[in-house]
């Protein structure tokens, strides 16, 4: 049984770059949907398809070269990380994306910067 499960989803998108796999399936929760939709959105990930208990995540390359670098989970269960707008920090020097779950719901730091709203930092794209 999986405890963290946005953890977990973050390690089945990098396997499933590595591997070089069309999909991955991953257990749904509200977060994992919601962050799923934010890469989607931002053209990190092809397609997010919710069924019963399962969300299947279409992958996306370009030019057989995975749209995501890298992806890696910062706050965690027993370390949170939360930050205000005004040090809500920049991924490679803005090339990258903080993804957060802010009190107006999970978005890119782009976005909260934007709607001048801050919260905790769930993980960074690159």
């Amino acid at each position: 049984m999986v405890n963290d499960h946005l953890s977990d989803f973050v390690t089945r998108i990098r396997n499933g770059y590595r591997a070089k796999l069309d999909e991955v399936d991953v257990p749904k929760t509200n977060l994992v949907q919601r962050v799923a939709e934010v890469l989607a959105e931002l053209g990190y990930i092809e397609k997010v398809k919710a069924e019963d208990r399962t969300l299947k995540v279409g992958l996306k390359y370009k030019n057989k070269e995975p749209a995501m670098t890298g992806i890696r989970r910062v706050s965690k269960p027993g370390a949170r990380i939360y930050s205000s707008v005004a040090r809500i920090p920049k991924v490679l020097g803005g090339l990258g994306i903080n993804i957060l779950t802010t009190p107006k719901g999970v978005m890119s730091d782009k976005k909260a910067r934007k709607l001048q709203t801050g919260g905790e930092i769930i993980c960074r794209v690159w």
